[in-house]
């Protein structure tokens, strides 16, 4: 493992090898019987112990989360406190239950719905938000009732190692797993006896899950590569807003705006206007490093690979320890063919397109032009002409003249080539349960 803020080196960790996932896959499968068996309330309350004692150990995930990431610490301390919110959440929810009509719907018979856990979990999550990540995979499986085996990403696995410490003592042994390894590791747990696949990850990623599953469920969350459709009444901050949100977590966001889309008569004032908020963000203070050589390799070759005739960088404030870490400044990239690598693929990284529509039909044009679906943004001062456009958006979430507001109520999931299935709210619970419908018939002669 590496510092992404220097480059170095930070220790090493044995990656679980096909008898550890077999191992940890019999141990889930016998906790899965008595989590899955417990009363809602009595899961409810353990997952409520469980956040309490995250809230208490909050410095020892900080520093997990710091050392894996290299984030700023305000932005990780905002995300363990998020992943805690999540965790709080799901101990309610679940008790509130997610089931369609039950009562006599068919003469002379009374039927119900019995919500019933998949049994064992397995949840792949990336490095871009370790412990937010898994907040949400692991949330709404373990408040279903089922065994989770957590893996996350092989550069930042730290956090997920203290979230199964500490859900062995709250929730039971064997409830909540964390396997450390690369993808190895991720394609022996996925093609394992597990009962579901949660992956979040690249869409080269996915597919490969899908074919390890087989028939198994899987909830799949591919990426983004978000459209921004800014119109010339837009909010007067609407282009610090999408800087602040583009830089936030150096852009490794899934739902981070990527793709600014303006008409002509704004065109070169969003251009400017980007230009100069990017100005006041500088790598170092403002936003951390890329996660991996890896990544920074692979955002350097799509850069490099744009024929935009605009390209503007901001400033870059690290130390000389940083020099060899893997900081990347804001850029802004204009003038660029639809069919660019910065805007057919996403990037993930600090970096924003601006492209040109001729009127507001052709930027709902531009916008789904990509394969990715998971979240977009509209800005315009004018409502009425921003809902219908954001109506009109192909995309699981869709925020109009703000963006990456986000709260646990709110359903958060792709569509087409951002995977499906639904992370947080009510709704994510069944994805990790399997509905039984009940019938008795009540009539005469009995």
């Amino acid at each position: 493992m590496t510092d992404p803020r220097t480059g170095g080196a930070r220790g090493t960790m044995r990656a679980a090898d096909g008898p550890d996932v077999a191992a940890a896959v019999r141990t889930a499968r016998k906790a899965a019987r008595g989590w899955g068996g417990l009363s809602g309330g009595e899961r409810s309350r353990r997952l409520s112990r469980l956040a309490d004692l995250m809230e208490r150990e909050a410095p020892a995930y900080l520093a997990a989360e710091l050392a894996g990431t290299g984030k700023p610490p305000s932005e990780a301390a905002a995300e363990v406190a998020a992943s805690i919110d999540v965790l709080r959440f799901y101990a309610g929810a679940l008790r509130t239950g997610t089931s369609p009509a039950a009562g006599e719907l068919i003469p002379g018979h009374e039927s119900w719905v019995r919500w019933e856990p998949l049994g064992v979990v397995a949840a792949i999550v990336p490095w871009n938000y370790p412990l937010l990540m898994a907040a949400w995979r692991i949330g709404p499986a373990l408040a279903a009732g089922n065994a989770v085996i957590l893996k996350p990403a092989a550069t930042t696995p730290d956090s997920g190692l203290l979230l199964a410490r500490d859900a062995g003592q709250e929730l039971g042994p064997g409830v909540l797993q964390t396997l450390v390894g690369g993808r190895a590791t991720g394609r022996t747990l996925t093609a394992g006896p597990v009962d579901a696949v949660a992956f979040t990850g690249s869409p080269a990623a996915g597919l490969d899950v899908l074919g390890r599953a087989g028939t198994r469920r899987v909830s799949l969350e591919l990426g983004g590569n978000s459209p921004v459709i800014v119109l010339p009444d837009a909010p007067a901050d609407a282009c610090r807003a999408l800087m602040d949100a583009c830089t936030y977590n150096a852009g490794q966001s899934c739902a981070a705006p990527a793709r600014v889309i303006t008409l002509r008569e704004n065109h070169d004032a969003v251009v400017a206007g980007l230009v100069e908020a990017m100005e006041s963000r500088p790598a170092g203070p403002a936003f951390g490093p890329l996660n991996n050589a890896e990544q920074a390799a692979r955002y350097d070759t799509l850069l490099r690979s744009s024929a935009a005739s605009v390209r503007r960088s901001g400033p870059m404030d690290v130390t000389e320890e940083e020099r060899g870490g893997y900081w990347r400044p804001a850029t802004v990239l204009a003038g660029l063919p639809e069919d660019d690598p910065a805007v057919r693929e996403e990037v993930f990284g600090p970096l924003l397109t601006v492209q040109v529509a001729a009127d507001p039909h052709d930027a709902l044009r531009l916008a789904g032009s990509v394969p990715q679906a998971l979240a977009a943004s509209v800005w315009s001062r004018d409502l009425a002409r921003a809902l219908p456009l954001a109506q009109a958006l192909d995309a699981g979430e869709v925020w109009v003249n703000c963006h990456l507001a986000q709260t646990a109520e709110l359903p958060h999931g792709g569509r087409r080539g951002s995977g499906h299935g639904t992370d947080l709210s009510v709704l994510a619970l069944t994805e990790y349960q399997r509905p039984k419908t009940v019938t008795v018939r009540t009539g005469p002669g009995l």
